[in-house]
């Protein structure tokens, strides 16, 4: 299996720790360790390639010459 960089942003919130994957930043989940941040996000992106979560709007670039 291939391995992928994925970035996200993330931020803790009082005891609760949030987190979306740059590239679906409409996609926030959260978790009560980072450790758990990490899977459920790992879980979205699963979602979202496998086609399970429909319209999903995604993030691009860009170059201009």
């Amino acid at each position: 299996m291939q391995t992928v960089s994925l970035k996200y942003t993330y931020w803790q919130d009082e005891d609760m720790w949030l987190g979306y994957m740059d590239e679906y930043p409409d996609y926030i989940t959260q978790g009560e360790t980072e450790e758990e941040l990490k899977e459920n996000l790992l879980d979205i992106h699963k979602e979202l390639l496998g086609g399970h979560i429909p319209a999903v709007r995604r993030h691009g670039e860009l170059f201009v010459a």
